[in-house]
């Protein structure tokens, strides 16, 4: 069978995709109601493409909101390598960045660690910088964390060999569209872009357009305030208090696709939550 999959990729057969991680990976931002936890994101998108390129491919999504390296190590990581992957997505450290204590020398070599593991095993991997998120003035500081947490991203990337997104250069990024309400998730706009990057990035031929935006209209202040005061709110006040409670907004949420399956193709997808559970258990 003939496959539009680049020859690195498809060297070993067809296509196992495991996506590793936190939010990012996991798709919040990208709210869709047919899917597990309600959401569909960027990996969901790659796994499409991937599929319509070569209907043998296979994939699953580990990754789980709110999860930080530590966690996403020791509870994704055994069940990934289990799987025989071909390709795994590893994106963590980015809630560890929020932190506000953080041995950033121990978090980098943690992550390096992890990488080597999953290097080690002969399978591609896939990483990500971190984006400097337009949070707030007040959390301008964590940019130094992110931007050296970066430099060594894109370091372990040249030393073993890994595929790299580095999405701090994205300069699409800094369309507050691309964003969701919470301004630390991507929105719909965000994580289409970001699989387009990641095809890219894997050399997959793809039919997945980047997201076309209108410019952006003009704010007032007046605007501007009530949107800071409704985010403060809505967002940063929930976050709060889950992080003086010592609980994860993922705590209660499994994997939303815990096992190698078909990617679900949203023309061949019903509103059904139970024809979504059908699937899930493929």
């Amino acid at each position: 069978m003939s496959t539009n999959i680049s020859p690195d990729l498809a060297s070993t057969g067809p296509v196992r995709f495991v996506a590793v991680g936190d939010s990012f990976t996991e798709g919040v931002g990208d709210r869709d109601l047919r899917m597990p936890n309600d959401c569909r994101g960027w990996a969901d998108r790659v796994a499409e493409e991937l599929t319509r390129n070569d209907p043998r491919t296979r994939y699953a999504n580990l990754a789980v909101r709110g999860r930080r390296l530590r966690r996403i190590v020791d509870e994704q990581l055994d069940a990934a390598l289990a799987m025989e992957p071909t390709l795994v997505s590893f994106h963590a450290g980015g809630n560890d960045l929020l932190a506000a204590r953080l041995d950033l020398g121990a978090l980098i070599r943690r992550f390096e660690a992890a990488v080597a593991r999953i290097a080690g095993t002969g399978t591609r991997v896939l990483l990500f910088t971190e984006y400097n998120v337009p949070l707030s003035p007040v959390l301008e500081p964590l940019k130094l964390r992110t931007a050296i947490f970066n430099k060594h991203i894109r370091r372990i990337a040249r030393e073993h060999g890994t595929l790299l997104v580095d999405h701090w250069c994205f300069e699409r990024f800094q369309d507050r569209r691309m964003w969701a309400p919470d301004r630390l998730h991507m929105s719909t706009p965000g994580h289409q872009y970001m699989a387009v990057k990641v095809l890219e990035v894997l050399g997959a031929a793809h039919s997945l357009p980047a997201p076309v935006l209108a410019p952006p209209l003009p704010r007032s202040r007046t605007e501007i305030i009530a949107d800071d005061a409704a985010w403060l709110g809505r967002d940063v006040a929930p976050w709060f208090s889950r992080r003086l409670r010592g609980v994860s907004s993922g705590d209660h949420l499994g994997a939303r696709w815990p096992a190698l399956m078909p990617a679900v193709l949203p023309e061949r997808l019903g509103t059904s939550r139970a024809r979504m559970t059908e699937v899930a258990q493929f």
